[in-house]
């Protein structure tokens, strides 16, 4: 399935493929990949226990997603291990090691969706036309359900942080 005009990017628009990821749903299945002392993977299972954020990019390398990574990885850094936190984008795990080193991210882990785009189809998530992740935020409950699901309307444009936020630790 393709949902067809879904988002913009620069006011042009794209599809992305699957479907949306809706409040109230079981979090879809997902594997990705970060760099730790070599490739390692997050999925489904390493969330459950506690809440979680999942702040969707783009990529790295660009103003906006550098933007959102840095303001949730500040916002949620006093919360520390009560949650889960992850930036998931399509760069390689190898460039998000690189730039959470050089931009201090320590409170946000990045998974990165490059090897099968598990995160993308199965969470209505993948740019078909770019091969890029559309821009959204996801909060999860301890058990895996969504409680706060947002695409970005226009790719160009920052999340609705404030929401997401009270929706996460509205969990805890």
């Amino acid at each position: 399935m393709s949902r067809p005009k879904a988002v913009t990017f620069k006011g042009n628009p794209l599809t992305l493929a699957g479907e949306a990821v809706q409040a109230g749903q079981a979090a879809p299945e997902f594997t990705l990949h970060y760099y730790a002392d070599g490739l390692k993977t997050i999925t489904n299972a390493d969330l459950k226990g506690k809440p979680s954020i999942l702040s969707v990019v783009p990529s790295l390398d660009t103003g906006v997603c550098q933007v959102q990574t840095k303001r949730f990885n500040q916002e949620l850094g006093a919360i520390g291990d009560k949650i889960n936190a992850v930036t998931v984008s399509l760069d390689l795990p190898f460039a998000m090691n690189r730039f959470c080193g050089a931009e201090d991210i320590k409170t946000m882990r990045v998974g990165s969706d490059y090897q099968n785009r598990t995160f993308g189809n199965n969470w209505g998530m993948l740019i078909e036309e770019l091969k890029l992740l559309a821009r959204g935020v996801f909060v999860l409950d301890a058990d895996g359900k969504v409680v706060y699901a947002e695409t970005v309307p226009e790719v160009t444009s920052e999340p609705n942080y404030d929401a997401a936020l009270a929706a996460l630790k509205g969990l805890l």
